[in-house]
């Protein structure tokens, strides 16, 4: 079979080399790609928004599968069109996607679907947010409505960042026209639940465990992700059953009766609380770094997965045993301001983890930096402490002047 990857991070690396490990494989493509994925698949010269080319390139190339990686992708409704021509394509159509692409759309589903969430309100008027503002109890959780590539929610500590958030998001239009979502701020362990999902038919992917702010021990500001881990000690069987059947389930079965199934990987982004497990946010499509310590486990062959998703039919999984753990390699001044094109050496002399590339290109025959997040070094060990020593040795051997990671990625688990 020929297939088709959209997209150009870590992410879609990971789905490319699961992808190639499927005798199924005859030929892969990534549109972008980037240095990385180079080794894998031949990469096309279009961007993951592109629709109309990259159903072009689809049909000029009798592409048998395509598989979305990136959010941009789905809000532009690339699943939509495949569907309409009659293409294979995994992901959910625009519609669905508003499961992502609207943090309003997401939460109205939810209460009258009575899936557990923080409680909310939703405001396009800036004096009357901030008048709801002041009512409440900070911190607060402030949250644009549409997409904002990972850095559209802040949790505002004083009534200063409030006021500033607030003006950024619907005063500024920072992130474009839009509402802004204010919610309750909710305390305990966040995690990501993954599933594979055909209309009501689900299938869980290991939980894993993404470290969001920019420096150890969780300081410094909001990224798209420093690191991740997979087989989390706090989560317990019940929670996973309650997750699974209160959250998850109900999502997929809410959504078939809106009359808009979900296909593709619908992805919750969950909260251990006192008060039992509750939703922070849906994505509509596999997490980024969380794919990358998750993929690696998939002992199924991804082709049949993804195609079984994209035929509506019931997906199935089988995973290793063991855990998974990630480390981000991220440009100096990442998530604000950074430089690109510093040299990457050393790749080669990693021995025992994956390195999937996020934010690389190829200069002059050398591998340099073309991103905020660079790479993540991904290792597997029958026990997380022996994956998170060989993924830290492994960074450490990997050479670059404006390179930073942090260094506590799965501490939690330890405590």
């Amino acid at each position: 079979m020929k297939v088709l990857v959209v997209g150009s991070g870590g992410r879609e690396h990971a789905i490319v080399e699961a992808i190639s490990r499927s005798p199924k494989a005859s030929k892969i493509y990534a549109a972008p790609g980037n240095a990385g994925i180079a080794a894998l698949a031949e990469c096309v010269a279009i961007k993951d928004t592109e629709v109309e080319k990259l159903l072009e390139f689809a049909k000029a190339n009798e592409v048998d599968l395509t598989v979305v990686g990136p959010e941009a992708s789905l809000a532009v409704g690339i699943v939509d069109r495949f569907r309409e021509e009659g293409l294979k394509i995994f992901g959910p159509t625009k519609a669905a996607a508003q499961l992502e692409a609207s943090k309003d759309f997401a939460k109205r589903l939810m209460v009258k679907y009575d899936v557990p969430t923080a409680g909310y309100e939703t405001f396009t008027d800036f004096e009357e947010a901030l008048a709801y503002v002041k009512k409440g109890s900070l911190p607060t959780v402030l949250k644009y409505d549409g997409l904002a590539a990972g850095k559209g929610v802040v949790i505002a500590t004083t009534m200063e960042e409030a006021e500033a958030t607030l003006r950024d998001m619907l005063l500024d239009t920072k992130f474009g026209e839009g509402r802004v979502v204010i919610e309750e701020f909710l305390t305990g362990e966040e995690f990501s639940l993954m599933c594979f999902v055909a209309g009501n038919k689900i299938c869980a992917m290991p939980v894993a465990q993404d470290h969001k702010r920019a420096y150890d021990n969780d300081e410094g500001p909001n990224t798209g992700g420093m690191g991740a881990y997979t087989e989390l000690p706090f989560v317990t069987e019940q929670d996973h059953a309650y997750a699974m059947e209160k959250i998850m389930q109900r999502v997929a079965d809410a959504m078939v009766e809106e009359g808009t199934p979900f296909t593709g990987v619908l992805y919750g982004g969950l909260m251990k609380t006192p008060n039992g497990i509750k939703v922070i946010e849906f994505n509509a499509r596999f997490g980024d770094p969380e794919t990358e310590v998750v993929l690696p486990r998939l002992k199924s062959d991804a082709i049949d997965l993804f195609m079984a998703v994209a035929s509506n039919e019931q997906p199935e999984a089988e995973w290793s045993e063991g855990a998974t753990l990630g480390i981000v390699l991220a440009s100096k001044g990442y998530p604000g301001d950074y430089a690109k094109g510093f040299a990457i050496r050393g790749t080669e002399s990693v021995a025992d983890s994956k390195i999937y590339h996020m934010g690389t290109a190829m200069k002059d025959g050398e591998l340099v930096t073309a991103g905020g997040r660079v790479m993540i070094v991904v290792a597997s060990a029958p026990t997380l402490r022996e994956a998170q020593q060989k993924a830290e040795a492994d960074v450490r051997r990997i050479e670059c002047d404006n390179l930073f990671h942090r260094t506590d990625i799965g501490a939690k688990a330890f405590r």
